[in-house]
């Protein structure tokens, strides 16, 4: 058992076979990955355990390290074995246009995780935007979000449901790159994730990855000229994932 961030009700660990349940795997595919050091767990009584927060973020490394049709695969997986699943995640449904600022002003780290809690409360479905970016600086110091294709995207290590009517997007598009601990690079777009539990959070994760995996695409985003502007490309780019 571990103990949840912010006094969350701590959940069971995962053993081979719930896990292979949970990841819609067979368990011999789950002891190869462990075998190979790919799947962090430990041994409790000569039995394999594995803390579900860990197989949270080891999924989170998972997409971040995918390419276009893997995140395709692993968006599909991961729809499969959502239980409250009612269909496909639309970024357009969770991003309001009163979420996303174009330009951003924010010109430090500090000021943009601060600037897109607030930007993510003014939609009334986040109720406390220090804590959540409080929980977002908690993460960055952790491992920075920020890609080498210049966006990061921001999100406390683990949802935040109290402070959370229901899962909401926000995005800030500065006009000139930040440093942000990135390897790439500086940084210019700026997607929150505030979402309700792990698995919804994986995939819209999952979702926004593949979202932002077009070049062309993600430089239309950085030229838009408004949140109308920048909403629209959303959309379109949403209707084309949703028809693959």
């Amino acid at each position: 058992m571990y103990t949840r961030e912010f006094n969350e009700v701590a959940e069971e660990d995962f053993d081979i076979a719930s896990l292979a349940n949970h990841l819609h795997m067979l368990p011999a595919q789950i002891m190869k990955l462990v075998d190979r050091g790919k799947l962090p767990g430990r041994r409790v009584g000569g039995d394999w355990k594995f803390s579900r927060a860990e197989v949270h973020h080891w999924l989170e490394e998972k997409i971040g390290l995918s390419d276009e049709s893997e995140l395709a695969a692993l968006e599909t997986q991961l729809e499969r074995t959502d239980v409250q699943s009612e269909g496909e995640v639309s970024i357009a449904r969770l991003l309001p246009l009163d979420a996303i600022a174009v330009p951003l002003e924010a010109r430090t780290r500090a000021s943009v995780i601060k600037d897109m809690a607030e930007l993510a409360s003014q939609t009334g479905l986040l109720w406390d935007a220090a804590k959540m970016a409080e929980a977002v600086t908690a993460r960055e110091a952790m491992q920075p979000t920020a890609l080498d294709n210049g966006v990061a995207l921001l999100h406390p290590r683990r949802p935040l449901a109290s402070i959370l009517a229901e899962p909401v997007l926000a995005l800030g598009i500065t006009s000139q790159g930040i440093p942000f601990g990135g390897t790439g690079g500086l940084t210019d777009v700026f997607f929150l994730v505030c979402s309700t539990n792990d698995h919804e959070h994986l995939r819209i994760l999952a979702r926004l990855s593949r979202m932002i995996s077009d070049p062309p695409w993600l430089a239309e985003l950085r030229k838009a000229s408004d949140p109308i502007a920048a909403c629209q490309l959303i959309a379109a780019r949403d209707d084309s994932l949703h028809m693959q």
